[in-house]
């Protein structure tokens, strides 16, 4: 069997999925005519923020994770995105595969801070391939390992990202409370009849601002 090659051509919003997720669509070929009869496929997903350029209110935003963009040679390093698995059905010279790449608007994981913090253009992406290819050879089994030496770079558009989460949570943001801090904003809910959490937090921004001024 020839070695296997990947290639990432395509990336949508899965609007069928149960959770947000990012279908990519995968490549994947080797030379000859010799069939493959499966790949038991792992692709581990990273995110390389040295690789594009920010703006000013990109780089605000990405405070909290890579502090300010004077230390940004030391502190720009890869964030772990996912690790996928998929099954890929034999095939013959080249196949087509989607790999479908569960999504969070959880603020607290460093992923979604990073998207979140962008406005538009790309999210530069490593895909890191490993896993068993199965085929036969002279009619006996042949097993052998996907290299770690494969990978290929692949510039995920924000827009994707945005329509992912917009079909799950459309115009919302999501943070994780503390218990106490939760009971204090029920309780301040419930005094003033507010019947939103929208409203409940406003109003609070309102009487910080009337403070100020």
């Amino acid at each position: 069997m020839n070695s296997l090659h990947f290639e990432c051509v395509d990336a949508q919003a899965n609007p069928y999925a149960a959770v947000p997720a990012i279908t990519l669509r995968l490549r994947i070929s080797q030379g000859g005519d010799e069939p493959v009869d499966a790949v038991a496929l792992r692709c581990q997903i990273r995110i390389e923020p040295h690789r594009r350029r920010y703006s000013a209110d990109e780089a605000r935003r990405l405070v909290d994770l890579f502090g300010d963009t004077g230390r940004w040679a030391r502190t720009l390093k890869p964030v772990s995105l996912a690790t996928v698995p998929a099954m890929v059905p034999g095939f013959t010279g080249s196949t087509v595969v989607d790999l479908d790449v569960p999504c969070t608007y959880d603020l607290e994981v460093a992923s979604t801070k990073y998207f979140n913090a962008l406005d538009q253009g790309s999210i530069p992406l490593l895909l890191l391939f490993s896993g068993t290819v199965f085929g036969r050879h002279d009619g006996r089994l042949r097993v052998r390992q996907v290299p770690w030496s494969n990978e290929e770079s692949f510039a995920l558009p924000v827009d994707v990202w945005r329509r992912t989460v917009d079909f799950h949570f459309p115009g919302s943001a999501w943070l994780r409370l503390r218990q106490d801090t939760m009971d204090e904003l029920q309780r301040f809910r419930s005094e003033h009849a507010f019947t939103t959490w929208d409203d409940t937090v406003a109003a609070l921004l309102a009487q910080e601002r009337a403070q100020d001024r």
